[in-house]
């Protein structure tokens, strides 16, 4: 076993890279909709997806978000979002290989159908059970809200990237009760069905070998780092050596 340490943004360009050659994504890139939700991670997903079917040349981070949280210091939104979003570039709505700038899933969603694959971020992760949780602000519940509908109704995918420094102790359906509960201030908590998706998969979709999480946390620009344990053959391990140090100097997210 070697010992990685990876840092927040790293990690999203892990998870983002590794998407790209999700079979499920392979397909639907050939014949049907991929719905990339904007968000922190999906924007590096979106990149990479974007870059493999050479549609990137457009495409920006910047402004690829509804909401995010920000540092507790002053001044900041309230609840998180940029309020004037007229910069907003829209999800990334690719239909049969070709990206269909300015959409988003409202556009599109009551067109979804089996087969199509949806990508929705998420904000809590608890890894021993592989379930995922996303912060609700919107009063009809958001992006998930419709992404559900399209999932749950008619049975289309959804993958949800998210990043292990989001992961918490405890279970998320008794989180949720807590948060959801009436005269709660803040955010309230969805956990929510689909494919979890790690850094840990990532990992393991590229290079074959397995991967866990040993420890976490530093400072001068390591914070919020995972250090993981990987463990394979010696061809997987050399594998995961060249891809972890090709995202290892991945700059921090900026606005």
């Amino acid at each position: 076993m070697k010992q990685f340490i990876i840092t927040p943004a790293a990690g999203k360009r892990l998870i983002g890279r590794a998407l790209s050659q999700h079979p499920s994504i392979k397909r639907v890139l050939k014949s049907g909709t991929l719905v990339i939700i904007a968000g922190t991670t999906n924007g590096y997903v979106a990149e990479e997806i974007l870059s493999l079917i050479g549609q990137s040349d457009e495409f920006s981070r910047k402004r690829f978000f509804r909401g995010i949280v920000l540092p507790p210091v002053k001044p900041r939104k309230e609840d998180g979002r940029l309020h004037d979003e007229s910069g907003f570039p829209g999800d990334v709505i690719i239909q049969n290989g070709q990206w269909k700038k300015g959409l988003t899933i409202f556009d599109v969603l009551d067109d979804l159908k089996e087969g199509d694959v949806i990508l929705k971020g998420s904000n809590a992760l608890d890894l021993s059970r592989k379930q995922a949780a996303i912060y609700i602000g919107h009063p009809q519940a958001g992006t998930i809200g419709a992404a559900l509908q399209a999932h749950v109704g008619r049975r289309v995918e959804l993958i949800l990237p998210v990043g292990l420094e989001k992961r918490v102790c405890g279970d998320l359906n008794e989180i949720a009760n807590k948060l959801n509960k009436p005269g709660i201030r803040g955010a309230r908590l969805l956990p929510v069905p689909g494919e979890v998706y790690t850094e840990i998969d990532a990992i393991k979709m590229i290079t074959g070998a397995d991967a866990q999480m040993v420890a976490a946390g530093g400072v001068a620009g390591a914070e919020g780092s995972i250090y993981l344990g990987v463990s394979g053959k010696p061809d997987q391990m050399n594998s995961t050596e060249e891809l972890l140090e090709s995202i290892s100097k991945e700059p921090g997210f900026q606005l």
